[in-house]
């Protein structure tokens, strides 16, 4: 059987690689890369002894051990990687608030303070004692879970700036798991200035020592370099039979992880209603800006956010410098600033970098004279925008494929908010399936 697997991003490479180590023929996989390199989202760059991961800065944390060891073995192993434990930041005014918000209250000032405790009390009330349904609107549900005191000074601001769409313009289902429920104690604690901790499945990760992000996903394509084409986009796919020829050439399995939303002017053959749901996906592009300092380290933080408008465009700025040895030359500092975009809209224009560092100086970041340089990189698929049509829509789309055999996977290719790690779960996954079916074929 001879499988395409279009894009060598995580996704791609990690389904090839499964498939070879469980004894699939390699000479019978292809994957199409249309860059220049292997990496897709993982990718990084260096410039000038600077690295940055270039769709923002990227952890290593897995609650299934067995997928981030092997990850880790594909990279080298645990000595190719630093162990961090999470320093995290939300930057209010003039202030450093704990991470999570809701367990950095005492930080705040005394009536955002209250403002906040009231109406998570009063939340959690609804929820517990009025039995409140949870909203379908994401707006909605963020008053439902963290009160208006909350939803005031942190999450509405911050979600405008990462979405870029009115809260309800969102549906609520993406967040389940994503944001574990403080338990009301804990949130008590932190308003009388008792420190206690959130989000404890990253409160320890890893990153590779050198290299940036990208090391894990050059580390799981080592093996597989002969089987990929780069500079090779997908220009067209055909059905031929009961398999499919890619840019003319046959292939018995095609899995993609191409965006659903280009997948229509691939396929001439796809039907109207599949290529409407696919081009009509809403997603958001992503523009990050490498600030290089010439200043020592800074004080030990992992990443931080932005949540007010004063304060800039970017929405999150990860320290860079402080992942890894060697990520910025010695006795430099490196900021990565995020700056999302609806997708399908132009990437910001020259303006952007003094918007970014009008804004790091506004929130006592920076100082002007100290910016080396700043260099960006913008992608344009980065982040799945859940709204009210999404699933209607994916599974149009995701339906279509299944009923002519084309397999999707990745979070783009079955547009799911997946992290590196939920990609390389399901590549496994994919490939036990793709043996399994090898062997009965």
């Amino acid at each position: 059987m001879k499988i395409a697997i279009l894009g060598a991003g995580v996704s791609g490479l990690a389904l090839a690689r499964f498939l070879v180590e469980g004894g699939f023929d390699r000479g019978s996989l292809v994957l199409f890369e249309a860059g220049a390199e292997i990496g897709g989202l993982c990718a990084s760059k260096t410039v000038e002894g600077f690295t940055y991961d270039v769709t923002g800065g990227h952890i290593l944390y897995s609650k299934d051990t067995a997928a981030m060891a092997w990850m880790k073995a594909c990279a080298g192993g645990e000595a190719a990687f630093v162990e961090q434990e999470r320093h995290t930041k939300i930057r209010f005014g003039d202030r450093w608030v704990h991470y999570p918000f809701e367990n950095g209250l005492g930080d705040l000032p005394q009536q955002a303070n209250f403002d906040c405790l009231k109406g998570y009390i009063d939340a959690w009330h609804r929820r517990q004692v009025e039995r409140s349904p949870a909203p379908t609107q994401f707006g909605a549900w963020v008053r439902w879970r963290f009160g208006d005191g909350i939803a005031k000074h942190f999450m509405d601001p911050y979600n405008a700036k990462v979405w870029k769409r009115e809260p309800d313009f969102l549906s609520s289902d993406w967040v389940a798991g994503r944001v574990p429920d403080a338990p009301v104690d804990d949130v008590l604690r932190a308003a009388i200035g008792i420190r206690t901790e959130g989000y404890t499945h990253q409160s320890v990760f890893y990153y590779p020592r050198k290299g940036g992000f990208q090391a894990i996903t050059d580390g799981i394509g080592s093996t597989l370099l002969d089987r990929v084409r780069l500079k090779t986009p997908v220009r067209e796919l055909r059905r031929k039979g009961e398999g499919w020829l890619v840019n003319g050439e046959e292939f018995d399995r095609v899995v993609s992880t191409l965006a659903l939303t280009d997948l229509p002017k691939l396929v001439p053959e796809m039907p109207r209603d599949a290529a409407h749901a696919m081009a009509t996906l809403e997603y958001n592009s992503i523009t990050c800006l490498l600030v290089a300092l010439a200043r020592p380290e800074h004080p030990k933080l992992s990443w931080i956010y932005l949540p007010h408008a004063e304060q800039g465009p970017t929405n999150r700025v990860t320290y860079m410098s402080n992942y890894a040895p060697g990520m910025a030359p010695a006795g430099r500092t490196s900021l990565l600033c995020e700056v999302t975009h609806p997708g399908g809209t132009p990437y910001p224009g020259p303006e952007l970098e003094r918007e970014v560092l009008a804004g790091l100086e506004t929130a006592g970041l920076i100082r002007r004279d100290e910016v080396l340089f700043t260099d960006r990189t913008s992608t344009r698929h980065a982040y799945v925008v859940f709204d009210s049509q999404y699933h209607a829509r994916r599974n149009a789309a995701l339906g279509w494929m299944d009923s002519v055999g084309l397999v999707p996977l990745g979070r783009f290719g079955r547009f799911e908010y997946d992290n590196s790690d939920q990609c390389v779960i399901k590549a496994r996954a994919l490939a036990t399936k793709l043996a399994a079916g090898a062997k009965r074929g």
